[in-house]
């Protein structure tokens, strides 16, 4: 059998009143050019109050006791005395559920600039005047899983909707509350739900005819209506009441959390878009990120284009071929090797291929032999047999990696043992760890866009949302969501002027479109570098270039307005880019040898030519700013060899700053 691993505890009434689309924070999605409107969203921190939506004040009055022995207190100490308890009592009163700190009003509206109107990816909803009701959900055996908690729900309201919950159409976040515009017909209840069971690890077929068994309680928390959340937006009430945008957010939210993959805020499927690839065996989905914010416009729901990496449904073996660049499949992982493959592998749901039926297992670990070697006893808890061996018996089926381990599925004391190369990787897990350079680079490209394109797909996207055809929005809570993005008024100021050296023959310069340039030009505070020196990693370069490249900086930062040495501390060093660390810490040692005794104590500036191959900047960095204390700046090596004015001219402008 494999084991479903539990994410987490019983969380109590603290996880029921989690915001919506809370849980475990997953790595963000890119999400470029995310607009933030005002006011706190949907997820922001604190729960929610328990009795109503309301939040009622509370009194504080500091007391201030006196000794018998004590001689009675002056005129003058008894005014401060009672002037200390009023001010304690003010700086208390911040902190009363039912006051909030009121932010300081808008002094004035802007009049400089050109006046036009912008749209915000931000659409306008209306919620309809209705009461709303909260209920408490435990279900019981515990579910780790949201998406099998609104299995459970949602075959509830199909089982009982007309016979016990008054044909009410609930709003369910997944963890905990579950809200209803209108009570049920109970306050406490409890229900019994069935769901067949999963196959996940089964040990035969026939499983697939069981099922498991749900008790589902349903216990009314609270209820409330849109009064204070009016009265906010109007400006009449300095206090946000989340818990009732909380309550819309979970209703806005319900039916793509059914139907698409929920990442934190963001939902994601294939049918939201044109997937990728991402290389090293992940593909990217495409989907929209969604959060219901309180604006100076109303209640707004800011979507956005986003994008998240996903393991390719592809063979096992195939995943380790590209995932770790592996060419020859038929030697055996080293120990290294097989500690990689672990990491990557472990958690992640397979589908066998050699069966009629859909088998499924989650992945624990992976055999500490090969296949070939690894051994189980048989159901007669007599005969021992290889991995490889069982496979040509019971399947008919030759293993061609018997060299490679085996995933492991189920538990410890009871393995599963399965070859690699039978097991194909099921479609739709996203995938948690950090992406190389490479990866991240092909995620931006496929979410990059121009704005008239992003403001044409953030509409596709809401036209095939389709809020108007959702019952439980539309027809349940009566809320409705414009089709078109907010028209905002904004100014386009003027760019400031920029003052250069005198000595320059342009001493300003007026910015057109956001664009200018440092020709016949310096700069106004040059910076001065005495101890300077340059290493190359690139293996690419002809040797003369990294001189060449150095001559033309200095020549270019002196002409700039700067004072940079032209005679480095060391001569140009040429390293490999497998012995990085070492490098750098090498040059550190020498220079502060050279410079021992000098008025200049320390390296003030290492140009670094990177690597041919990316993956270095992070490392170099990390050794140069945190370990050594040395100020870099790094360079591209197709850049370096181009020679360019322009790109001296902006290496040069970085130096200066740093």
């Amino acid at each position: 059998m494999a084991s479903r691993g539990r994410r987490g505890g019983r969380g109590g009434r603290g996880d029921r009143q989690r915001p919506a689309g809370g849980g475990d924070q997953p790595p963000p999605a890119f999400t470029p050019g995310r607009a933030q409107a005002g006011g706190r969203g949907a997820g922001s921190s604190g729960p929610p109050p328990r009795a109503s939506y309301a939040r009622p004040a509370a009194t504080a009055t500091p007391s201030v006791a006196s000794s018998s022995s004590a001689p009675p207190p002056s005129a003058s100490s008894s005014a401060q005395v009672a002037q200390l308890g009023r001010d304690i009592e003010e700086k208390l009163s911040l902190g009363r559920p039912g006051s909030a700190i009121v932010p300081p009003r808008r002094p004035g509206y802007g009049r400089v600039g050109m006046k036009c109107f912008v749209r915000a990816n931000h659409f306008i909803v209306e919620a309809a005047d209705k009461d709303y009701f909260h209920y408490d959900v435990t279900i019981s055996p515990e579910i780790a899983s949201k998406q099998v908690s609104r299995e459970v729900i949602s075959n509830l309201v199909h089982l009982y909707g007309e016979s016990h919950l008054g044909k009410r159409m609930p709003a369910y976040d997944g963890r905990k509350s579950l809200y209803t515009a209108g009570p049920f017909p109970f306050e406490s209840k409890e229900f019994v739900v069935k769901l067949p069971e999963r196959n996940d690890g089964g040990s035969s077929s026939k499983r697939k005819d069981r099922e498991r068994l749900f008790k589902v309680n349903l216990k009314l928390a609270s209820h409330g209506d849109l009064h204070h959340l009016r009265q906010f937006l109007r400006g009449v009430q300095p206090e946000c009441p989340q818990e009732t945008i909380q309550v819309l957010d979970v209703v806005l939210r319900a039916q793509p959390s059914i139907l698409y993959n929920v990442v934190g805020r963001s939902f994601f499927h294939p049918t939201l878009g044109a997937t990728g690839d991402l290389g090293d065996g992940l593909e990217y989905w495409r989907g929209y990120y969604q959060s219901l914010r309180p604006t100076q416009l109303g209640l707004s729901m800011n979507i956005d284009l986003s994008a998240r990496a996903f393991y390719d449904p592809v063979i096992v073996t195939d995943f380790i071929q590209k995932h770790f660049n592996y060419r020859d499949m038929t030697r055996a992982l080293s120990d290294q090797d097989r500690i990689k493959v672990k990491k990557a592998l472990r958690g992640v749901k397979v589908e066998l291929v050699h069966q009629e039926y859909a088998r499924t297992y989650r992945i624990t670990g992976i055999s500490p032999q090969s296949a070939q070697h690894t051994m189980f006893t048989l159901d007669d808890n007599k005969t021992s047999i290889s991995v490889v061996q069982y496979f040509r018996q019971k399947y008919n089926i030759v293993v061609k990696h018997p060299n490679l381990p085996c995933l492991q599925a189920g538990s410890d004391s009871k393995p599963v043992y399965l070859p690699m190369e039978v097991c194909k990787i099921i479609r739709g897990q996203r995938y948690t760890r950090k992406l190389n350079e490479k990866q991240v680079s092909n995620l931006l490209r496929a979410t990059c866009q121009r704005p008239n394109d992003r403001e044409r797909n953030i509409r596709q996207m809401v036209s095939q949302r389709d809020f108007g055809a959702d019952n439980l929005v539309s027809n349940e809570f009566g809320m409705k969501v414009s089709g078109d993005l907010a028209k905002v008024s904004a100014r386009v100021l003027p760019a400031p002027m920029l003052n250069y050296h005198p000595s320059g023959r342009e001493a300003t310069v007026d910015p057109r479109m956001g664009q200018w340039n440092m020709i016949n030009k310096k700069m106004i505070n040059g910076a001065r570098v005495d101890a300077w020196s340059c290493i190359n990693f690139s293996m690419k370069l002809n040797r003369n270039v990294p001189y060449d490249f150095c001559d033309e900086l200095v020549n270019m930062c002196n002409s700039k307005g700067m004072v940079f040495n032209p005679r480095p501390v060391l001569d140009i060093k040429f390293a490999n880019v497998n012995q990085l660390e070492r490098a750098l810490a090498d040059v550190h040692k020498e220079s502060m040898t050279k410079l021992a005794g000098s008025n200049c104590p320390q390296l003030q500036l290492l140009i670094i030519i990177l690597p041919d191959m990316s993956g270095s900047y992070g490392r170099i960095k990390r050794k140069c700013e945190t370990e050594l204390g040395i100020v870099s700046q790094c360079c591209q090596p197709r850049q370096a060899a181009k020679l360019s004015k322009q790109y001296f001219e902006n290496v040069a402008l970085k130096i200066n700053v740093k």
